[in-house]
């Protein structure tokens, strides 16, 4: 940058990462139609992606600033600004290098307010992209998640699994209630439609594929099945292949928080990293959540 008589603020965030590929698989999970809009939050432990739909469904997707290679934090507060979801994953795709780790580096906010992306990798060429920001709408909910009593109700099932289950239970327009039991303990998946059609995971038939199961009443919910599906639509195949497992705890009033854990290791030491159940060290996980308001039509008291 050309020195002038004007002195130059530094901007509020100057950072580089190492496996661009990893951050789109991350931002894609949360990305269930075509035209959305995310706030992206910046703060000294790393960057939130925000994106929600109608008040009743919003997901979060979290960078720690350990994921980062470089994290130069020099804003006051945490920045937040407006960006297309769209856009902007399919800008860093621009930067993924088949077969390779591309390494690429954030700058915000540029002399026009943009979001600045340029490449690390070679001395001899360089993509550079702009993405221009707008002042973000406010979010309109507070997802305010709170446990629903002394006990958490929550279990953990693999990802591949609960995208299958949410997948067969499509019906139109229709509810998916998830009922949890103590005993024997369960989870039930039921679709109302032109028919019911109801998946159940039995915690002592098969603890490898539904495990942590903390539950100590009856407790049923519904859900909109479009919200609920676009918790799972675009698991990334790493996901799937690493066999990880994704969280899922009802709070009160019946909010339902599903968590995710995508890899953002370079290519080349992923496999070093994880061992036989999927473990990765928690520097390189990006943490994806996603808040799901139940029917407001149901009694959300615990039945019992």
């Amino acid at each position: 940058m050309s020195s002038s008589g004007v002195e130059t603020e530094s901007p509020d965030l100057v950072c580089e990462l190492d496996n661009v590929q990893g951050v789109v698989d991350a931002l894609t999970s949360v990305r269930w139609k075509r035209h959305q809009d995310a706030v992206l939050e910046l703060s000294e432990h790393g960057i939130v992606l925000i994106v929600e739909d109608t008040g009743c469904l919003q997901a979060k997707v979290y960078l720690q600033r350990e994921l980062f290679v470089r994290y130069e934090y020099s804003a006051h507060g945490r920045p937040r600004f407006g960006v297309s979801l769209g856009l902007f994953v399919d800008c860093l795709n621009t930067f993924c290098i088949p077969g390779r780790s591309s390494t690429i580096e954030f700058q915000y906010p540029g002399p026009d307010m943009q979001l600045l992306l340029k490449s690390t990798d070679s001395v001899s060429t360089c993509t550079y992209a702009e993405i221009r920001t707008r002042i973000p709408d406010t979010i309109s909910w507070d997802y305010n998640f709170e446990p629903a009593g002394s006990t958490p109700i929550s279990f953990t099932v693999k990802s591949a699994a609960l995208k299958e289950a949410i997948d067969d239970l499509e019906w139109p327009g229709s509810n998916i209630q998830i009922t949890l039991q103590p005993t024997p303990p369960s989870v039930t998946f039921k679709g109302e439609g032109h028919g019911d059609l109801q998946i159940d995971f039995m915690y002592y038939a098969n603890m490898d594929l539904l495990s942590a199961f903390i539950c100590d009443q009856i407790v049923s919910h519904r859900y909109k099945y479009k919200f609920l599906r676009a918790t799972t639509s675009n698991i990334p195949s790493s996901v799937i292949k690493d066999n990880r497992g994704s969280k899922l705890t009802i709070g009160r009033g019946g909010m339902l928080k599903v968590q995710h854990l995508v890899s953002v290791a370079r290519p080349s030491t992923s496999h070093s990293h994880i061992d036989s159940a999927g473990y990765q060290p928690p520097s390189r996980i990006a943490y994806i959540e996603f808040f799901v308001k139940p029917q407001v039509d149901e009694d959300n008291a615990y039945d019992s």
